[in-house]
């Protein structure tokens, strides 16, 4: 697999919701200069207005002129399911709206159950003989069946998925690395996962009697604000104070050390947002930090 991608993976469910056209052109701009190249996005981001985020992405590539130099993944199933019929008329929606002839990394967004997982793994496997995706990836899916996907892909010699992008992060780490992490590790997947930073939890904003209430993913974050959160966040204030960064680098940081890691996905509505997160690609958290980090969060 020849997906070269720098260490953050800028998400783009922001795009169209919280930021509008200019503000997300900024952040775009800003992520580019800082040498990043690894754009997440879905066709259904960001409901009710499904494909305003693709459609910014698509306008902003074409008017910057930089295709060739990102990696871009979208989803599909999230609107319509994993179906064949669904996946091949997604697809050109999707490449319609990026202005794009390629998706360089094709989601299966969420799986239901409610399609064979063989008629899935054949539809993804023709989306690549057809050109129109490089290689296919997998995020809700549920482990017994992303296990049979890849087991299928590999006896019939079609494309298997190669990247993984699940719910992880410092205070979401049971169902990841009780039920994901082994597969990871025995096909070889890497992992890109969402929520890096918990709501914005994790970035440090969301603490006793500073809530951040103006923010839409507020009451997420602040469901977190527990004893364990508080100990969370006792913890990344200690380390990032220890390597002069904000909180939300280090939660990224502990994220790249962990096995099969490549690219976290955060998303930012502003440039300063995501300035605050950046320094996390070159960050080398310590042992004896991450065993810090890893206690809180247990």
């Amino acid at each position: 697999m020849d997906l070269d991608v720098y260490g953050l993976c800028l998400g783009g469910n922001v795009f169209g919701w919280t930021a509008d056209r200019d503000a997300s052109f900024a952040v775009l701009d800003a992520y580019v200069e800082a040498g990043g190249n690894f754009i997440d996005t879905a066709d259904t981001y960001m409901r009710p207005n499904m494909g305003i985020s693709e459609t910014i992405i698509g306008e902003w590539m074409a008017a910057r002129g930089n295709r060739d130099a990102l990696v871009i993944a979208t989803k599909v199933g999230s609107d319509g399911g994993l179906s064949a019929a669904n996946i091949a008329a997604h697809v050109d929606g999707s490449l319609r709206r990026l202005q794009t002839d390629r998706i360089d990394l094709y989601y299966a967004h969420k799986d239901d159950g409610s399609v064979p997982v063989e008629e899935t793994v054949r539809a993804f496997d023709q989306t690549v003989r057809d050109g129109k995706v490089r290689y296919v990836a997998a995020s809700n899916v549920p482990p017994d069946r992303l296990e049979a996907s890849l087991r299928i892909a590999g006896d019939e010699g079609l494309a298997p998925y190669v990247w993984l992008q699940p719910h992880y992060n410092l205070v979401e780490r049971d169902r990841y690395e009780r039920d994901y992490a082994p597969v990871v590790a025995s096909h070889g997947l890497d992992v890109a996962p969402y929520y890096a930073l918990a709501s914005g939890f994790l970035t440090g904003k969301y603490r006793p009697g500073a809530n951040g209430s103006d923010s839409p993913r507020a009451k997420a974050a602040s469901g977190y604000l527990d004893a364990r959160g508080g100990k969370v966040l006792a913890a990344l204030d200690a380390v990032a104070a220890e390597h002069g960064v904000e909180v939300a680098a280090v939660a990224v940081a502990w994220l790249l050390a962990k096995p099969g890691v490549t690219a976290p996905i955060a998303s930012a509505r502003t440039p300063e947002q995501l300035a605050a997160v950046l320094p996390a690609v070159e960050l080398q958290l310590t042992a004896d930090q991450i065993t810090r980090l890893d206690e809180a969060s247990e």
